[in-house]
């Protein structure tokens, strides 16, 4: 019984959690936590810290992570089906349809206004993120000059790097990356 409770809450997450794994977690904490019983608020945040930590999705590790705390192996398969299954059901949908009416020109011009969307949703989590690294916090506080010194430096030269030799922007973000760790241990 559990098995199958375990499959229809992470489907019921799969299906709602519209955002990414940041928008789950409220309703993983619900199921989990607050409906089912399963994991105490401790064992909730230690599993979302590990799912964080985990290479991979943030949902689809917590849903692992919930399920094997509940009910072993059969627990992790039923959970991590059930969060991915909406999500394979809604693009095969609509693969299929683009596929069968790309030609129509109603659906060209939907795709072309789209664009600008996907490209202001990207820009925004771009400076979401940079705003997290310069300030500490997501969004701009009202002190402008409250900057974390060593992010902002290391986002200085990676972007200056990038711009003046064009490397491979995986290696500069691994450097970035540690020489961030380095920076911020010693300051």
């Amino acid at each position: 019984m559990v098995i199958l409770e375990l499959f229809l809450s992470f489907m019921k997450i799969g299906l709602f959690s519209i955002g990414g794994g940041y928008a789950a977690m409220p309703l993983i904490e619900e199921q989990a936590v607050e409906i089912h019983g399963w994991l105490t608020m401790t064992q909730f945040a230690d599993i979302m810290t590990i799912s964080e930590m985990t290479p991979g999705p943030i949902a689809i590790n917590s849903a692992t992570f919930v399920g094997m705390q509940v009910a072993g192996i059969p627990g992790v398969l039923s959970a991590t089906i059930g969060c991915v299954l909406p999500s394979c059901v809604i693009v095969l949908t609509l693969a299929w349809a683009y596929y069968r009416y790309r030609g129509l020109t109603m659906i060209q011009g939907i795709l072309k206004g789209l664009r600008p969307a996907v490209v202001a949703m990207i820009a925004s989590a771009g400076l979401s993120l940079m705003t997290l690294s310069i300030y500490g916090q997501k969004t701009l506080p009202a002190d402008l000059t409250a900057v974390r010194i060593v992010p902002t430096v290391v986002f200085i030269v990676s972007l200056a790097v990038l711009r003046i030799k064009k490397p491979d922007p995986i290696a500069v973000m691994a450097a970035a990356g540690a020489a961030g760790v380095l920076l911020l241990s010693f300051f």
